[in-house]
């Protein structure tokens, strides 16, 4: 048999692999791949070893130390990353791989990367700082909102104000709230509230979204825009899981726009049942004043009479109860008028802006209850000096005070006062009363005046 000659090709393992590394690299050169980071290594030697995957397939990655170093954060196993490499064959397993020369956050990475390096920017200047944040109006006249025209936050807003507050004035500055315009957009109009000067509180707002969607509100623009607000600002952007540099730099942060409108106005049904309710101890607190005054006039003509009796007593006693009851009469008066203004009130507060409306009312009561409180005591004090003043025109007048002079009351058998000397006669028995007691006596002769 004659042996042939063997034109075929034949590689050694390691031939074949080095071969198919080149023209791997050569083939490709250096390519952008984009995918999820899993099995991610770290060993001693400061190499990274990583598989990128999507639904389908995975794809074995090396990124050496010399690349790794230059950046600040390591990634984790989940983050979806953009990385540029060249392809090439890991000779020992027969394993190609894509060597990493550059690696960043894809997507939704990259921007919480941005969002979080704001985020350390604004914190080193003080501007997160509790000291910072401004009160809000306790009772705003005009309140701006700041976000779409269009959107459902706005309706919310405009629900939530007209149920707390109807009468409250609103100035919309419109602006888009999503896009690349947006964050210019926003501060813009943060700077036309600014510049109209009307508005004592500020609402800056949107609906919920993606965090692409949310991501104006996390612009530096419109932070700055916020900080330098004439007023003080609300934000209420997205949903309560969504927390934004606006959020972070704003005077109060609300986790939704209805909640927002819900902080920044007072509820006008409340202030005014609390009104009502003011009212109503007010008046319980001058009957109770009232009833009072009358006990301490009835006291006081209780002791007058208990002191000096008789016919002239009672004519004043009857004119003290006059007294009493014409000034009943006018605190009744005084209560009902007062009721009134206070009703009144009310219903201006309810008809007119409840912010002016309110302290009004308010001032009113205050006014009628330390006007009322000062006429009670006035009139009570003039009812004293009127019966200290009886008391002591009955003290002059009493017999009490005629016999502690020196003089006697005489009376005959039956207990009858004389008033004349026609009404005795010589022999009769006559009572002689002293200040300090009786006498006894019998009537020896009389002489009557000018016999």
């Amino acid at each position: 048999m004659t042996p042939s000659t063997d034109t075929r090709a034949i590689f050694t393992v390691s031939q074949l692999n080095r071969e198919v590394g080149l023209l791997l690299q050569e083939g490709f050169g250096r390519i952008w791949v984009q995918g999820e980071i899993s099995n991610l290594s770290i060993p001693r030697s400061g190499h990274w070893y990583l598989t990128l995957k999507d639904r389908d397939s995975q794809l074995r990655c090396a990124m050496f130390r010399n690349a790794n170093r230059l950046l600040r954060d390591v990634p984790s196993n989940g983050d979806q990353v953009l990385v540029r490499g060249r392809l090439g064959l890991y000779e020992a397993r027969g394993d190609y791989q894509l060597i990493i020369e550059h690696l960043e956050a894809a997507g939704e990475g990259a921007l919480r990367l941005q969002f979080e390096a704001l985020k350390r920017q604004l914190q080193a200047e003080g501007l997160f700082a509790p000291e910072r944040k401004r009160a809000l109006p306790s009772h705003p006249r005009c309140i701006g909102i700041v976000t779409s025209a269009t959107g459902a936050a706005l309706r919310d807003i405009r629900a939530v104000l007209a149920r707390r507050c109807p009468l409250i004035d609103v100035v919309v500055y419109p602006t888009l709230v999503q896009g690349d315009q947006a964050a210019a957009g926003i501060a813009a109009a943060i700077e036309r509230a600014n510049l109209h000067g009307v508005c004592d509180l500020l609402l800056v707002s949107r609906g919920g979204g993606s965090l692409e969607d949310l991501w104006p509100f996390n612009e530096e623009v419109v932070a700055r825009a916020i900080i330098g607000a004439r007023m003080p600002v609300i934000s209420g952007v997205g949903h309560e899981v969504d927390t934004t540099i606006a959020d972070l730099v704003a005077d109060l942060r609300a986790p939704t726009p209805s909640a927002a409108a819900e902080m920044a106005v007072p509820d006008l049904q409340e202030h005014l049942a609390r009104l009502r309710q003011l009212g109503a101890r007010l008046q319980r607190g001058l009957s109770s004043r009232v009833q009072s005054s009358r006990r301490e006039v009835s006291t006081l003509h209780h002791r007058v009479a208990m002191a000096h009796p008789g016919r002239q007593l009672e004519q004043r006693s009857q004119h003290v109860d006059g007294l009493s009851e014409r000034l009943q009469r006018e605190i009744n008066r005084q209560l009902h008028v007062a009721s009134q203004r206070v009703d009144h009130a009310a219903t201006r507060l309810g008809q007119q802006h409840p912010a002016h409306r309110l302290r009004d009312a308010q001032e009113t009561v205050r006014r009628l209850a330390t006007g009322l409180d000062r006429s009670l005591r006035q009139q009570l004090d003039r009812q004293r000096l009127r019966v200290q003043a009886l008391g002591r025109e009955l003290e002059a007048v009493s017999p009490l005070a005629v016999l502690n002079r020196g003089f006697a009351v005489a009376s005959d058998g039956q207990g009858q006062i004389l008033r004349s000397v026609k009404h005795v006669a010589p022999g009769d028995l006559l009572n002689l009363r002293l200040v300090d007691g009786q006498v006894a006596t019998r009537v020896e002769s009389t002489d009557s005046n000018g016999d």
